[in-house]
């Protein structure tokens, strides 16, 4: 009900809305034009993705925060996303500190790569998506102009005082001596200022400078000095042509695109500058909701922009998005401009594909089939373990035993095939009487029905529970049918029936990690029923003998406390905060009685 009046008075204004459950955490951050209508439209339907689902019911408490337009509706929310970082939003892959070009705030100008920025009026430009692109640029820089690397004061009381004196830089060309005062200040800050043009990506006016330069000392007749300009204007040319030059009547643009699949999308950006890309970067986003291809990349527009200290006031996108009115939007549809959409595009879709290549996804039936090979090798087995079943036993101080049976095919899990076992004939926690039975059990029902044996079983466990897992196969005539093998926890040693020396595999094989991955899915599987075992059993305790009260009541109260005797010793209020005043009037006065 409370929710229900929340929702009916939310404005029908431009802002963020911040959904949160009963404990208090924030679970989403969304923006919208509407915020009445955007939160409404969560509750009145019932949503295709059951992820969308679950958080519309853990909902507990909505807050929103009114804005004067989209721009700052978008801004609020990726600052609060980055802040709180919910778990049903969307968050952009990417940790990294980028580096930076710093030109330093002091008398002739220092200019050094730094991935920290420092607000001391130094200008920083970039960031650039990778050192090798930043070094580039610098060696070029370096190249082309000669600049102090020291770090000396240089003031002009210090280069009065000859404080300094000129080091190797000076005497191999690669520094004009201005700590000795060989080199003006204003002659030092035109260099400097033809620098801000080229890491900017304009290299008009260097061009034409050097152009000029070389002009001039060819006419003295100074033909070395003229030589010496000439290869400082080819490594500039060169250095451009790298660029990918697209219009030169393109300029300050920024380009996204998104490509995406059910679990993934990809953004690139394109950064061009006086007609040509002078950045490129592709980040991976994983999908939470059902998240739209537009709600994305305007997500990630407005991040990346922000990591990469972007000022352009106009961007290139495939399709419409909402930037606010601060931001031109364009959709090219032919020309140059959509031949850089479908570059960003290609960009896009080559990140993706690295990815799917990293992830061994490309051709998985090539992949598989040498896994499968490998593991037939290593573990000496007669034939391709495409089918597997591993086995693990669960008992936490003795109570509740279970198993789980966890099936493998192809290397991948076969989740369908998981079973879970109560154990039913062994009295008290005896693992290897445990694992007799539940293989047993296991075989004993494939045969029964027909269906298809594994090529290999896997037990979780040492030579005793291998021993009794082969009785079991003893009996159903099955020992020599079926490879089994045990793995050992301590040393991850693999024993083989009847082989006392147990077999080490190396630590970065494939097979091993494969074997690892199935203890572990047969651990985790088999403690997830044990643990719901042990819960339902202890909800049958003195909280549900209270009249009036239930077993969902009875679980919040003991999520909250942990146990029946914190509950037993709580407040008043501290049980109205969970279960409401009238549930907490019947707990506090069976208590108190007592």
């Amino acid at each position: 009900m409370e929710l229900e009046i929340q929702i009916k008075t939310l404005p029908l204004l431009p802002g963020v809305y911040q959904y949160y459950d009963k404990n208090g955490t924030i679970l989403y951050v969304g923006k919208a034009k509407n915020l009445k209508k955007r939160v409404s439209s969560y509750f009145n339907k019932t949503h295709e993705i059951a992820k969308t689902n679950v958080l519309v019911k853990k909902i507990a408490t909505i807050e929103h925060i009114v804005v004067e337009t989209e721009t700052d509706a978008l801004l609020l929310e990726n600052n609060l996303i980055k802040k709180y970082q919910p778990r049903y939003n969307v968050m952009l892959k990417d940790d990294k500190t980028y580096p930076w070009i710093c030109i330093k705030k002091e008398r002739f100008p220092r200019i050094f790569l730094t991935r920290n920025l420092i607000k001391d009026g130094s200008e920083y430009y970039g960031p650039y998506p990778s050192v090798k692109m930043a070094k580039a640029l610098l060696d070029l820089i370096k190249e082309l102009y000669q600049l102090r690397s020291c770090s000396y004061d240089l003031s002009e009381k210090n280069i009065k005082l000859k404080k300094y004196s000129v080091c190797l830089d000076f005497h191999i060309g690669n520094c004009k001596g201005s700590c000795e005062g060989l080199q003006s200040e204003i002659d030092y800050n035109k260099d400097i200022q033809a620098i801000r043009n080229i890491v900017k990506g304009n290299f008009k006016e260097s061009l034409q400078q050097f152009h000029g330069l070389m002009t001039y000392y060819a006419d003295e007749l100074e033909f070395e000095e003229a030589q010496k300009i000439k290869e400082k204007i080819d490594v500039l040319g060169n250095y451009q042509a790298k660029s990918t030059v697209v219009n030169p009547s393109i300029t300050n643009v920024d380009v996204f695109s998104i490509v995406s699949d059910e679990s993934y999308s990809y953004v690139n950006f394109l950064k061009i500058a006086n007609g040509a890309i002078i950045q490129s970067h592709t980040v991976e986003i994983k999908k939470k909701l059902d998240e739209t291809d537009k709600e994305l990349l305007e997500l990630a527009i407005i991040e990346i922009r922000q990591r990469f200290n972007s000022q352009s006031t106009e961007v290139y996108v495939p399709f419409e998005v909402s930037l606010g009115e601060k931001i031109k939007v364009t959709i090219p549809k032919l020309g140059d401009k959509k031949r850089i959409i479908d570059l960003s595009l290609r960009n896009a879709k080559y990140y993706r594909q690295e990815q799917f290549k990293q992830l061994k996804i490309v051709d998985p039936d090539k992949h598989v089939n040498r896994i499968m090979a490998q593991m037939q090798k290593d573990l000496r087995l007669t034939a391709e373990p495409r089918y597997i079943e591993c086995f693990d036993n669960s008992n936490i101080q003795g109570t509740n035993p279970v198993a789980a049976c966890v099936v493998f095919k192809n290397g991948k899990p076969s989740k369908k095939d998981y079973r879970h076992y109560n154990i039913k004939t062994v009295a008290g926690p005896d693992d290897f009487a445990s694992m007799e039975e539940v293989v047993f059990r296991r075989y004993k029902r494939l045969l029964e029905e027909g269906q298809e044996l594994p090529q290999l079983i896997v037990i979780d466990g040492g030579k005793g529970q291998l021993t009794s897992a082969l009785k079991s196969l003893d009996v159903l005539g099955l020992r020599y049918k079926i490879a089994i093998i045990g793995i050992a926890k301590r040393l991850e040693e693999i024993y083989y029936p009847g082989d006392p020396v147990p077999l080490y595999l190396n630590k970065t094989s494939e097979t091993l990690k494969v074997i690892q991955q199935l203890r572990n899915e047969a651990h985790r599987f088999g403690i997830t029923h044990h643990r719901n075992k042990r819960s339902k059993n202890a909800l049958a305790n003195e909280l549900e003998q209270i009249s009036g009260i239930g077993k969902q009541t009875v679980v919040s109260l003991l999520k909250h406390f942990k146990s029946s005797k914190r509950v037993a010793l709580a407040s008043f209020e501290e049980l109205e905060e969970v279960v409401g005043k009238s549930k907490a009037v019947i707990i506090f006065n069976y208590f108190q009685k007592k």
